[in-house]
């Protein structure tokens, strides 16, 4: 740091989105420290090769700058690699929160950083710690659920799975979020008016504060967070990343958190309108890394102001630079060997789809069983399968995939949907028959079924909603198919729980798949009985 200059300190504590890149030499001419695609954003054409030679062509300008100090390049790896092409697609965490299996989801996270660091990128935005207490939220399913201490033990096994340090330095580097409270905003409350929760306000007191949301955080800063995000929430009508209480005098003095504080999307321009003040405010609060994500230009010329009129410390940047530079080390940014092509065959192999696989049926819990219909025999004669979601790797995968809101279809991920599983599952002997919409010639109740019905993807505010609850059409197609099977199982393909009390005592049996990914065929391991059910409820479900 002594042979930093003030430009120099001032580029590392900018986090800014590769789309707004439009100059490779932006990067050396504005020494910046961190990039990350945003939303899922990758190159023109998505395929591992194509984002490694991307990554290598950021950190090339990176090289150029006076010190050669590298970048930091994140990604939202929240359930796998899933902006990249042919990535293995894990469950989302709220399905893993209903595995309990700390084993498992420790390799989940190791899974993922092995296909994170053939690209070359070495920064996971998650675990998410949040803790969930109103399933309206659309960022439902980003949790591990409603109870602190499952959420903080899965928390701490992704933690230690992603920065696994067994070469000498991370792995991957982990970013537990969103400090703090997030999951207990008030409904109806968000500053945003297009959402109803998100970037919302929590009222709870500080005691229910550090009973239930701090708990997570203090438990992963003993097992060696480096890096936590703020939310964009406001306690007690205070935005989190102006709270001084919150970040410094709690986070770092208190917890004694040593590695860098991180904003999270647009989240220090929120604090006022005016985009000076916010910024000085924000990192007097604690904030060391801005994610701008844009006006990069503006964040330096405004970060040199303040420091000229005082307004921002050099104790203060050289605290944050300090943190930033110490992670990076420690992240063996200056040391590890260039990602090359030759490993990217460790994307979607068999090794990391059979682990998908195993949380896929780990997370499956079945809410009702009537006259233990299930586990359905492999040898029935005939299996009629309806509803939207029964052969979309889209709505298995959820949000966050390919594209920040996810994607309705098959296209962009490799994977197998839960209509292929039941195929590759049943005998020779055994007609399985689909309809999306469950119009069938079948009558006098002659077939044996399964519906797989759910959500739309959705991500963060645009998944914020009143009464989470199938569609009509979905309940049209199950009306329709039990008119013409003898039994029907229900299959939830959900990031939360559904709204189905006023149904389901007419169903046979209902499964709560939550948001599988691409490896369908754990949902039709426990439908017919290879493995159990063991997975247990993350968050309340009413029937």
């Amino acid at each position: 740091m002594s042979r930093m200059t003030d430009a120099e300190k001032i580029g590392q504590m900018v986090l800014v989105e590769k789309n707004s890149i439009h100059n490779l030499n932006d990067i050396t001419q504005y020494n910046l420290g961190a990039l990350l695609s945003g939303g899922g954003a990758g190159p023109k054409q998505d395929s591992p090769l194509a984002w490694l030679q991307m990554i290598n062509s950021f950190q090339s300008a990176a090289k150029e700058t006076c010190l050669g100090i590298p970048l930091l390049y994140g990604v939202d790896a929240i359930h796998g690699h899933s902006n990249v092409l042919g990535a293995t697609i894990f469950p989302h965490f709220i399905g893993l929160g209903a595995s309990r299996d700390q084993n498992l989801i420790k390799r989940v996270a190791e899974a993922t950083a092995e296909e994170m660091i053939v690209t070359g990128i070495y920064w996971n935005f998650a675990p998410n710690l949040d803790v969930a207490k109103d399933i309206r939220w659309g960022k439902t399913y980003e949790t591990f659920g409603s109870d602190p201490d499952n959420v903080s033990q899965l928390g701490l096994a992704y933690l230690e799975g992603t920065q696994d340090s067994s070469a000498g330095y991370f792995k991957v580097l982990a970013n537990p979020k969103h400090f703090i409270g997030g999951g207990d905003m008030e409904y109806g409350t968000s500053r945003n008016k297009k959402f109803k929760i998100e970037e919302g306000n929590i009222t709870i007191d500080e005691k229910t504060l550090r009973q239930v949301h701090l708990v997570p955080f203090q438990k992963a800063i003993t097992a060696g967070a480096r890096a936590i995000m703020v939310g964009t929430a406001s306690w007690q009508g205070k935005i989190n990343s102006d709270n001084y209480h919150l970040l410094t005098e709690i986070l770092k003095n208190e917890l004694g958190f040593s590695g860098f504080i991180v904003s999270d999307w647009y989240g220090v321009y929120e604090i006022e309108t005016n985009q000076y003040n916010s910024l000085v405010r924000a990192v007097n609060a604690g904030i060391d890394m801005v994610m701008t994500p844009f006006e990069y230009k503006d964040f330096i010329s405004n970060m040199r102001d303040a420091l000229s009129k005082g307004d921002i410390t050099k104790e203060r940047i050289d605290d944050a630079v300090k943190r930033i530079l110490t992670v990076k080390f420690e992240t063996g940014l200056f040391d590890r060997p260039q990602a090359r092509p030759e490993g990217l065959s460790v994307i979607g192999n068999d090794q990391h789809r059979e682990i998908a696989r195993e949380a896929v049926r780990k997370s499956q819990v079945l809410l009702k069983n009537k006259n233990s219909v299930l586990p359905l025999s492999k040898s029935l004669k005939k299996i009629i399968v309806a509803g939207a979601s029964a052969d979309n790797l889209g709505r298995q995968a959820g949000g966050w995939t390919t594209e920040w809101q996810g994607i309705d279809g098959n296209s962009g991920i490799s994977g197998t949907t839960i209509l292929e599983a039941i195929k590759n599952t049943v005998s020779k002997d055994t007609e399985v028959e689909y309809n999306k919409e469950g119009s069938f010639s079948i009558r006098n109740n002659f077939a044996d079924v399964g519906v797989v019905v759910g959500e739309k993807p959705y991500a963060e505010g645009w998944g914020d909603i009143a009464n989470p609850s199938l569609s009509p059409e979905d309940l049209l197609v199950i009306d329709k198919v039990k008119a013409q099977s003898k039994k029907i199982v229900v299959i939830m393909v959900s990031g939360r729980p559904l709204n189905i009390k006023e149904y389901a005592k007419n169903w046979d049996a209902i499964i709560a798949a939550w948001l599988p990914g691409s490896e369908g065929q754990g949902v039709a391991d426990v439908l017919f009985g290879d493995f159990a059910f063991t997975g247990t409820l993350p968050v309340e479900w009413e029937l």
